[in-house]
């Protein structure tokens, strides 16, 4: 779903994709020019343990750049995660490294519990569950019968429990109430705190100054510092 990325320097004197790796060293993720013909360009640079949190109007392209630099929609320029740009990595690997999590998850299977087998991966979400005010009956509850605010935390357990380095969160506490967000937000700020770096979609001017210690607002799909 790429576009071609220049990886030499040209006439215009833009720089190689190693130059871009090493003047941000101590970037988790940085983004060079990522655009489509919906949006962008966008330029950011985002460090371990940082939350870039982006608010602004419905259809103002948040969700686009999210699944922009997934590499889940059309998009060309350059993405890099840990000094390795994107295109190193296998589609599957690279959105196992770089997890978004939609503000309207999507289900393979008519219950939440065959989304996590056994093993490690599924003991850290039933771990999760009561962090995030929720029962072991939640997992084997049709889909179709939770809650909004069930189906997001546990699309957020499926995330948390790759344990990647970087999340990018769509609106995860829009449906809940404010005893829950106070819990996801916890939880958040332990990844935070582990190296996890973020880009979170906010409705909320309150949570984006909470956890973002970047705040921009997407206006005329570009991003402006707030």
């Amino acid at each position: 779903m790429r576009g071609c990325s220049r990886s030499s320097r040209g006439a215009s004197g833009e720089a190689t994709r190693d130059d871009h790796a090493a003047a941000t060293p101590a970037a988790r993720l940085r983004v060079v020019r990522l655009r489509s013909a919906l949006a962008g360009p966008f330029d950011l640079s985002i460090g371990q343990g940082v939350c870039l949190a982006i608010s602004g109007p419905s259809g103002s392209g948040k969700s686009l750049l999210l699944r922009m630099i997934a590499d889940l929609d059309p998009n060309q320029g350059e993405v890099w995660l840990d000094g390795r740009e994107r295109r190193e990595f296998t589609p599957p690997s690279w959105r196992r490294r770089v997890v978004y999590s939609a503000a309207e998850p999507g289900w393979w299977f008519d219950t939440a519990a065959p989304h996590f087998p056994p093993g490690a991966a599924g003991e850290a979400a039933h771990a999760l569950l009561p962090r995030l005010g929720l029962s072991e009956t939640q997992m084997e509850t049709p889909i179709v019968r939770l809650s909004t605010g069930e189906r997001q935390r546990l699309a957020l357990i499926r995330a948390l429990v790759l344990d990647p380095p970087m999340l990018l969160l769509d609106e995860p506490t829009g449906p809940l109430d404010q005893a829950s967000t106070a819990l996801v937000e916890e939880v958040l700020r332990e990844r935070l705190s582990a190296g996890t770096a973020i880009v979170l979609v906010t409705h909320s001017p309150e949570q984006a100054e909470r956890l973002g210690q970047q705040r921009y607002r997407m206006q005329d799909r570009r991003l402006v510092p707030v």
